[in-house]
């Protein structure tokens, strides 16, 4: 016995279609975004060039201080944290969690951002019972060197 492909109406849509056929394709016949890929405003690198909270003269301590946004391997370096990100978009910008070493300390985090009418991103960056800040950034080129991995705890005392 064959089975005819079931006729599913999808929260939201007004066309009716195929569950597969549907994931595949919008309403108006055009290919979906994916769910978790960052939108192309945002895809790439940014170069933080100041925060509200923190003096700014030593952003760039440990290297440009760097934001990458590609949806994968993203990083994080400004004044002395090196952290790896987890980005997210929403409606109307871009979400993430960080996690890194300030120094040697292991550190979490929140942020997002948001990208403003002058091309810049602005954005808000907080660590986990801790300091909070807003931030702006430039677009900027992918880094001649990779940025280093957070240090362990256990490289402080080596």
């Amino acid at each position: 016995m064959v089975r005819e492909p079931r006729e599913v109406k999808l929260r939201g849509c007004a066309n009716i279609a195929s569950g597969a056929d549907h994931r595949r394709r919008c309403c108006y016949g055009r290919a979906s975004v994916a769910e978790n890929e960052i939108p192309r405003e945002y895809r790439g690198w940014w170069r933080i060039i100041e925060t509200s909270q923190w003096v700014n003269d030593d952003i760039d301590i440990c290297g440009t201080a760097l934001l990458s946004l590609t949806g994968h391997g993203d990083r994080l370096r400004m004044f002395v944290l090196l952290a790896y990100l987890n980005c997210r978009p929403t409606k109307t910008r871009v979400s993430f969690t960080w996690e890194g070493a300030w120094e040697f300390d292991q550190v979490s985090g929140t942020g997002s951002v948001r990208l403003g009418k002058d091309g810049r991103l602005r954005g808000n960056f907080e660590i986990k019972n801790g300091d909070s800040s807003t931030f702006i950034a430039e677009r900027a080129e992918a880094p001649t060197e990779p940025i280093p991995f957070p240090p362990s705890y256990r490289d402080k005392w080596r």
